[in-house]
C-alpha cells in the first residue's frame, strides 16, 4: 500500500486521491449582507443600546426565526449608510442568503430610496425605519420559512463538509506521522543488521522507503469517502436552498416594497410633525435618543397631532408674510416723487428706454436720482410690546368646519404662528386660554428665553371647556401689558382675540378698557372663527377691536395673512 502515500500531494485525478475541499474556508463566509466598517458597528451598537423598541423586536423575531439579529443590523445599515454596498452572494454563509435577498429586494425599490432621504446619517430615523418595517418583515420571514429551513440545512451540511475536510487533513497528518515513524524504525533496524553483517553504510534494503502502514492508509481512504459524501450532501442542500429562495424571491420583492413604503410613510409623518412644531434638523441631531423618542411619542399622541399639517402651513404662511413685509411692502399709492428706485419707476420714464436717443438721458437722470417714481405710504407695523394671543377654548370650539378642521385647531395654529412672529421680532409672547369667567390659563414665553417645546405643547394641548367670557381674558391681557410697561416702559403691544362666540361686557369694564388702551397704546385684533354673526359691525367685538375679521373656511390659512404683516 506504499504507493498511496506518494500520491497525497498530487492534484485531483482518476486515481482516487483527495483533491481537498471545494467549499470556501468557513472563516471567510460572512453573516452580514451589508459591508460595514468600525463606525457603522459603533452606530448600530449605540442605537441598539438606546432603543428599547429595537431590543424588543430582536427578541421577538429571534424566538421565531434564526439569524434575525443579523437581518435587523443589515436593515438598519441599509437605511443609515450613505452608500450601502452588499456583499456578493458567494461570500455569504448559506444561512444568511435569505437576509441577503431581503436586503437586496429592499434596496431595489423606489420606496426605499425615498425612505433613505430621511434616514441617511440619522441613527434615530434609521432605527425608526426598522421598527416601522417590523410588520412587513414578519410577513417576509414567514413567506421565506421554507427557504430559511433549506438554508439552515445547507448551512448544517456545509459545516459537515468542512468538518469532514478537516478530518481528511487530520488523517493525512496522522498517516504521514506513522509512515515517518515506521521509516525511522526500519532504518534503525537496517543499520543494526548491516553492522552485524559487516556491511558499510548505505548498503541496506528498501525497508525504509516511507510506505504508509495499512491501518493508516485505510483511515485516510475512509476519511476521503466521508468527506466526498459530506461535500455532495452540502452541494445538494445548497441547490435545494437556492431553489427555495428563488421560489420566494417574487414575494420578497413585493413584501420589500410594502415594508419600504410603510417605513417611508412613518418616517415622513414624524419628520412633518417635527417641522410643524418648529423642531429643526440641527436640534434633532443634538437631542439625546431617548428625549427624541419621548418627544416624537408626545407629538404623535397630542390632541392636535392630526392637525400638524395645518399648523405647519400656518407657520410657513406667517414666515412668508414676514418676508413680504420686510422686502416688498408697497403700501398705498399717494403720488409721484423723484429717485432712482427702478422697482417704482412710472411707465412714461420706462418708455424712454425704448428710444435710443433718450437712453443716455435716462441714465443721467438715474445717476442723479431724478427719475419719476410712484410714491407710496407704507403700512407700518406699530407693535413694540408683547404679543398676546387670547384663544377661546369653550366647548363650541370643538366644532369642525370645511375639511373637518376644528375651530380649536385653526385657533391654536394661528396662535403658534403668532408665537413665531413674536420671537422673530424679539417680543414677548403670552398665550391666554379662556372660556368661562372663572376659567383662565396663562402661558408666558419671554423673548430672552428659549421657547421650550414641552411648554409650547402644554399651551397647544390645554383645553378648558365651558362657556365664553370676553372680560376675563382681555382684562388679563391688559394687566400683562400694564406690567410690561411698568417694568420696561414698553408700550404698543398687540392683542389677538380668537373666538367663535359673542358675549356682553359691562359699561364700567369698557371705560376701564378704553383708558388702558389709550394709556398703553396697544391694539386689539379680533378673529372670529365659524361664527360670522359675532364679527358684525354692531357686535361687541366690532366695538372693541381695531381690526376684525371673520374666518369661515378653516382650511384657508391665508385668511389671516395680513395679521402677520401688521403685528
Amino acid at each position: 500500500m506504499g504507493g498511496a502515500a506518494g500520491k497525497f500531494g498530487e492534484p485531483a485525478g482518476r486515481d482516487g486521491t483527495w483533491p481537498g475541499p471545494s467549499a470556501a474556508d468557513p472563516g471567510r463566509r460572512h453573516t452580514a449582507a451589508v459591508v460595514t466598517d468600525r463606525f457603522d458597528r459603533i452606530a448600530w451598537r449605540d442605537t441598539y443600546a438606546q432603543s428599547a423598541g429595537l431590543r424588543e423586536l430582536a427578541a421577538e423575531l429571534s424566538a421565531r426565526y434564526e439569524c434575525t439579529s443579523d437581518l435587523l443590523i443589515d436593515a438598519f445599515l441599509a437605511a443609515y449608510k450613505t452608500g450601502p454596498r452588499l456583499r456578493e452572494r458567494a461570500e455569504m454563509a448559506p444561512s444568511r442568503l435569505v437576509n441577503h435577498q431581503v436586503i437586496t429586494s429592499l434596496l431595489e425599490t423606489q420606496e426605499f430610496a425615498e425612505l433613505r432621504r430621511e434616514t441617511v446619517g440619522d441613527p434615530y430615523a434609521a432605527a425608526m425605519a426598522v421598527l416601522a418595517q417590523a410588520p412587513a418583515l414578519r410577513g417576509l420571514l414567514e413567506r421565506c420559512r421554507a427557504a430559511w429551513e433549506q438554508a439552515e440545512q445547507a448551512n448544517t451540511a456545509q459545516r459537515g463538509a468542512e468538518d469532514a475536510a478537516r478530518g481528511v487533513g487530520e488523517a493525512l497528518g496522522q498517516a504521514a506521522d506513522e509512515a515517518e515513524a515506521e521509516a525511522e524504525a526500519a532504518n534503525e533496524a537496517d543499520a543494526d543488521a548491516e553492522a552485524e553483517a559487516g556491511f558499510g553504510p548505505g548498503a541496506g534494503s528498501e525497508a525504509g522507503s516511507g510506505a504508509v502502514p495499512v491501518p493508516a492508509d485505510d483511515a485516510v481512504q475512509q476519511a476521503i469517502v466521508a468527506a466526498r459524501a459530506a461535500e455532495a450532501a452540502a452541494r445538494q442542500a445548497g441547490q435545494a436552498a437556492a431553489q427555495a429562495l428563488a421560489a420566494a424571491a417574487p414575494g420578497l420583492r413585493a413584501g420589500a416594497r410594502t415594508a419600504a413604503a410603510q417605513a417611508a410613510g412613518s418616517v415622513r409623518e414624524e419628520a412633518a410633525l417635527m417641522r410643524a412644531w418648529g423642531v429643526g434638523p440641527g436640534e434633532l441631531e443634538r437631542m439625546p435618543f431617548d428625549a427624541r423618542a419621548r418627544l416624537a411619542e408626545r407629538l404623535r399622541t397630542s390632541r392636535l397631532a392630526r392637525w400638524a399639517e395645518l399648523i405647519g402651513r400656518f407657520r410657513q404662511m406667517a414666515g412668508g408674510e414676514r418676508a413680504r413685509k420686510v422686502e416688498n411692502a408697497t403700501g398705498e399709492l399717494v403720488g409721484v416723487t423723484l429717485g432712482n428706485d427702478l422697482s417704482r419707476v412710472i411707465p412714461s420714464e420706462l418708455a424712454n428706454l425704448g428710444l435710443p436717443e433718450l437712453r443716455a438721458v435716462f441714465a443721467v437722470r438715474y445717476a442723479a436720482g431724478e427719475l419719476m417714481l410712484y410714491d407710496s405710504q407704507e403700512e407700518q407695523a406699530a407693535g413694540k410690546g408683547a404679543v398676546i394671543a387670547c384663544v377661546d377654548t369653550s366647548h363650541s370650539m370643538y366644532e369642525t368646519g370645511p375639511g373637518g378642521v376644528s375651530r380649536e385647531a385653526w385657533a391654536k395654529a394661528c396662535a403658534l404662528a403668532l408665537l413665531d412672529q413674536a420671537r422673530q421680532a424679539g417680543r414677548d409672547f403670552v398665550g391666554v386660554l379662556f372660556s368661562a369667567a372663572d376659567k383662565l390659563q396663562v402661558f408666558r414665553f419671554p423673548a430672552d428665553e428659549p421657547a421650550d417645546l414641552p411648554r409650547v405643547l402644554d399651551f397647544a394641548e390645554c383645553f378648558l371647556g365651558g362657556g365664553t367670557s370676553y372680560q376675563a381674558p382681555l382684562t388679563a391681557a391688559g394687566e400683562l401689558l400694564e406690567q410690561e410697561f411698568d417694568d420696561t416702559a414698553r408700550r404698543r403691544g398687540d392683542i389677538v382675540m380668537i373666538t367663535d362666540d359673542e358675549c356682553g361686557v359691562t359699561e364700567e369694564w369698557t371705560r376701564g378698557w378704553n383708558d388702558a388702551k389709550h394709556r398703553l397704546g396697544f391694539r386689539l385684533f379680533g378673529v372670529v372663527v365659524g361664527a360670522p354673526e359675532a364679527a358684525g359691525s354692531d357686535s361687541v367685538l366690532g366695538a372693541l377691536c381695531d381690526n376684525l375679521r371673520s374666518i369661515e373656511d378653516l382650511t384657508d390659512v391665508h385668511a389671516a395673512a395680513d395679521l402677520f404683516r401688521l403685528i
